[in-house]
């Protein structure tokens, strides 16, 4: 396939989608080591410091699709300046919020950049020379785990030596650089699947995606069984099915039923959920666990600064590991790196569950999540973009990307509840919680990877996707 001369500057466009991503993901986890120095701040309780992550996780899981099939349909390039814009504002109300409302909205604004990676991935497949589409998804799928553990290590040094606001202030640069940047270079996607959103499917999406994600986020606060928590879990699964009913039937659904159907599309965002599951977990147990006083027998008495570089091995991993996968993807299809991602990063976690009385373990284990986590995150996006037709990559990388936010909320706070559990006098946790925990996650990812021998091949994606172009 030739490309027209005003299309072939494909790597300038590549480096700024890469900036978006990066700057969405380090902000997405530089919050969480900050937010005691928040809540002490902004004078609010624990509960209103942690819908300072709420809001975020909610704001993107709800924007994403919506932004991805306003992609399809107006404009990648558009709609990835709107995200990146709205990332820009929201940043900067965080940045300057003095009390916890501001800030909260702030971070809801924020999280309308979720869709910077689906959109991302349709710009690359609409613009890159055929041979370089896989390894372009695959590196850009990446930094979501990269600019994640890279948030996680950068944020310890930041706020002590030159307090939270900055956590926000840093990123604003490269974000205001790349959505310039993205107005200038990147040309307007040639393809649009003419239409309009369904914004009754929308809301739909949002209500049961709000209901299960408040429900995970607040049950260990709440009670897992309290009338709170049971009624929201309740009303997600009723508005699940309501949403699938309306989808299905839908002249114009915001997300196509018999895509979703796709044997390369629902186990591939099956992998993701459970992937996702663990991915998070890492980022809230391993820093706890680092962070726990040598008193108790297992803990290292880390800073936060210190506990941050535990999963520096994991991010330097990723970073490394991306092109090995884009290229994978290329020559032997995607699939063999995310069944390989899923055991290594199941084999991770059985480590952590079984050797984590020195530091070189936590390092080892934690560079072996990075590998799994890096072959796997960049091998799901190029298997949904071989799944699905053309026009509809960008709600369907939204869709994958919802399935890795559930996994990972669903994760973290499952795991971080096992933990808590298992307190003794002291009100710290006992070593077993934490062997509970980790082996919870290895279980989860064994799962991924059963799920990932399921996925179909390239070739049998390749069969299929026509036929659903067709009918």
């Amino acid at each position: 396939m030739s490309h027209p001369p005003d299309r072939t500057h494909y790597r300038s466009t590549f480096a700024i989608l890469a900036v978006a991503g990066a700057s969405f993901s380090l902000l997405q986890s530089l919050v969480a080591p900050a937010l005691r120095d928040i809540q002490l701040d902004l004078h609010t309780s624990t509960t209103g410091s942690t819908w300072i992550l709420t809001a975020y996780l909610l704001s993107a899981s709800v924007a994403t699709p919506i932004l991805g099939r306003m992609g399809d349909i107006y404009g990648k390039k558009r709609m990835l300046v709107v995200a990146m814009s709205a990332l820009s504002v929201g940043t900067v109300m965080s940045a300057v919020a003095h009390t916890i409302g501001v800030m909260i909205a702030g971070r809801v604004v924020q999280g309308l950049a979720g869709a910077v990676f689906p959109l991302a991935f349709g710009i690359i497949r609409d613009e890159f020379p055929p041979e370089r589409v896989a390894f372009g998804i695959a590196m850009i799928s990446s930094i979501l785990g990269i600019g994640g553990g890279a948030g996680i290590v950068l944020a310890g040094p930041i706020i002590e030596h030159l307090g939270y606001h900055w956590i926000f202030w840093f990123p604003l640069v490269p974000v205001l650089i790349a959505t310039v940047a993205a107005v200038v270079v990147i040309p307007e996607s040639p393809v649009r699947a003419p239409g309009r959103v369904n914004w009754i499917g929308a809301t739909l999406l949002a209500g049961w995606l709000v209901a299960l994600l408040i429900a995970v986020s607040e049950g260990p606060d709440w009670g897992w069984t309290s009338a709170r928590t049971v009624g929201l879990f309740a009303a997600s699964a009723v508005l699940l099915v309501v949403w699938v009913r309306a989808e299905s039937r839908a002249a114009q659904p915001l997300v196509d039923m018999r895509m979703m159907r796709l044997r390369g599309v629902w186990t591939t965002n099956t992998a993701a959920l459970l992937i996702g599951f663990g991915m998070y977990s890492s980022f809230v147990l391993v820093p706890q666990y680092v962070q726990m006083p040598a008193s108790t027998g297992y803990g290292f008495g880390a800073t936060a600064t210190e506990a941050g570089l535990f999963l520096f091995p994991a991010t330097l991993a990723m970073l490394l590991v991306s092109p090995i996968a884009g290229r994978l993807s290329s020559t032997v299809g995607s699939k063999v790196p995310l069944v390989a991602g899923a055991a290594v990063s199941a084999g991770a976690f059985a480590l952590l569950a079984a050797r984590r009385s020195e530091h070189w373990q936590i390092y080892v284990a934690t560079a072996l999540l990075g590998v799994g986590i890096g072959l796997a995150f960049a091998a799901m996006a190029n298997l949904i973009v071989e799944a699905v037709p053309r026009e509809q990559t960008g709600v369907a990388g939204g869709m994958n990307t919802i399935m890795r936010t559930i996994g990972g909320a669903v994760g973290a706070q499952v795991s971080a509840s096992v933990v808590a559990a298992s307190a003794g006098a002291s009100g710290l946790p006992e070593a077993h919680g934490w062997t509970a925990a980790f082996a919870l996650c290895s279980v989860a990812l064994v799962g991924g990877l059963a799920v990932a021998l399921a996925v179909p091949s390239r070739s049998r994606a390749t069969v299929r996707r026509p036929a659903l172009e067709r009918s």
